[in-house]
C-alpha cells in the first residue's frame, strides 16, 4: 500500500485514476440512493450497509439540528449526485495540472454547518489534490461527512486514514480553509494569520429580475431563496426588480413552500421579524414591507436578511445594477439572472453548483496544488 506519510512524495497523477473512480462510484451511490428511496424499499449488493446506514441517518438528523429536515438532506444527497456524474468528474480534472509531485501537508478544514454537507466540496478537493484533511465539523452537521468518507474508504482502502476528524484547535497544520460568519472571519485570520490559508465570510445570492420571467422561472426563483430554508450561503435572500414589477408574483412562486409554516423555527422567525418591522417608526419602511403568510418581502439596501426575509430594490437602469454588483461583488456569492450579467446562473440552479463553482469564487485546487 502507497504510504501517504507528510515525509513521502506523492506522483498525483499515478493515483489520480484511483480518486476519479472512487468519485464516480460516490456519485452512483448517491444517485441509486435516490433512486431506491422511491422505487426500491430493499437495497442490495455490497453497499447496502451504506445505503441502510445514510436511511437512518436522515432520519435521526432532525432531532439534533431541526432545520436538517429529511426534504432538505435528500436534496443535498441529489445535488452531488448531480455533480459527481461521471462526465462532469472529467471535465473538473482535466482543468487543472495534476502531473506535478505535491508534498502532502495537513489541511485543516473548519466547517460551517448552515445546510447538509456545506463543507463537503473542501474536503473533497482537499483530498483530490493530494493532502490529508483536517476536519473541524460544527456541531449542527458532523454524522453525514463521515459516512460519505467511510464509502471513499470502502471503495478504495488504499484512502483509508487519510482524513482525522477533531473537536479541539487546529494547532498542527500545515494550512487551513475556514467558513464562518464576519465576526469569526476576523477570529481566523489572526489566528492563522501565519500558515496559507483560506476564509470566507457571510455571502449570499443575489437575483436580477428583468419583469420577462414566466411563472416557472419564478418558480425556480423561489427554490432559490427558499430551499434549506434560506440558511446556505447560495440562498437569494436579496432582488433587484424593475419599478413597475408586480411583488405579487414572487408570492403566488413561493406557494410550493407552504409547508414551511409547519416548521417551527421557521414559523417563529417569520412571526418574529414581521412583528418588529411592523412597529418601524418610519411610515415609508412599514408602506414597502409585504408578506404572504410564508415570506416577508421588505424594502431594503442589505444583502443578509434573516430566515423568513427577503430584501428587495427597485430599479430604472440595469446598468445601475451591474454596476452596484460589481461594487458589492465580495458580499455576493451567485447571481441569478435572465439578463446578460457576467457569471449569472438561470433561476433554480443556485443549489446546484458543479465541481468547478467554488465559493467566494477562489479556485481551492489551485490553492492547494500550490501549497
Amino acid at each position: 500500500m502507497r504510504n501517504f506519510g507528510n515525509k513521502y512524495k506523492v506522483k498525483f497523477d499515478m493515483i489520480t485514476n484511483q480518486k476519479v473512480i472512487a468519485l464516480k462510484k460516490l456519485g452512483e451511490f448517491l444517485a441509486r440512493y435516490d433512486k431506491s428511496v422511491v422505487n426500491q424499499p430493499v437495497f442490495p449488493g455490497q453497499w447496502a450497509p451504506f445505503f441502510e446506514a445514510l436511511d437512518v441517518l436522515i432520519e435521526r438528523l432532525q432531532e439534533k439540528n431541526p432545520w436538517f429536515t429529511p426534504d432538505n438532506v435528500r436534496f443535498s444527497l441529489q445535488a452531488w449526485a448531480k455533480a459527481l456524474q461521471p462526465d462532469k468528474i472529467d471535465e473538473w480534472v482535466k482543468k487543472y495540472d495534476l502531473s506535478k509531485d505535491i508534498s502532502p501537508k495537513r489541511v485543516g478544514l473548519i466547517m460551517a454547518g448552515n445546510i447538509p454537507l456545506v463543507g463537503f466540496h473542501d474536503w473533497l478537493v482537499t483530498w483530490f489534490a493530494g493532502h490529508r484533511p483536517v476536519v473541524k465539523m460544527s456541531s449542527s452537521d458532523n454524522r453525514l461527512l463521515p459516512l460519505l468518507v467511510k464509502f471513499i474508504e470502502f471503495v478504495e482502502p488504499a484512502f483509508k486514514g487519510l482524513t482525522e476528524f477533531r473537536d479541539g484547535l487546529m494547532r498542527d497544520i500545515d494550512a487551513v480553509i475556514a467558513t464562518g460568519s464576519d465576526n469569526s472571519a476576523r477570529y481566523f485570520e489572526y489566528y492563522f494569520s501565519r500558515i496559507p490559508h483560506i476564509i470566507r465570510k457571510n455571502r449570499n445570492g443575489v437575483a436580477v429580475l428583468t419583469g420577462d420571467e414566466t411563472a416557472d422561472e419564478l418558480k425556480a426563483l423561489a427554490s432559490d431563496m427558499l430551499l434549506y430554508f434560506g440558511l446556505g450561503c447560495r440562498n437569494v435572500t436579496k432582488i433587484f426588480i424593475p419599478e413597475d414589477f408586480d411583488l405579487n408574483r414572487i408570492f403566488e412562486a413561493t406557494l410550493d413552500f407552504a409547508h414551511y409554516f409547519g416548521y417551527v423555527k421557521y414559523r417563529n422567525n417569520y412571526l418574529y421579524y414581521r412583528a418588529i418591522y411592523s412597529m418601524s417608526t418610519n411610515p415609508v419602511e412599514r408602506e414597502s414591507l409585504l408578506e404572504n403568510g410564508l415570506i416577508i418581502l421588505k424594502h431594503d439596501t442589505a444583502y443578509v436578511s434573516p430566515v423568513s426575509v427577503v430584501f428587495y430594490e427597485k430599479y430604472k437602469d440595469l446598468k445601475d445594477v451591474i454596476r452596484i454588483l460589481k461594487h458589492d461583488r465580495k458580499k455576493i456569492q451567485v447571481v441569478v439572472s435572465k439578463a446578460e450579467i457576467p457569471g449569472a446562473v438561470s433561476p433554480g440552479k443556485t443549489q446546484l453548483p458543479d465541481l468547478w463553482d467554488y465559493a467566494d469564487g477562489v479556485d481551492t485546487m489551485e490553492f492547494l496544488l500550490d501549497l
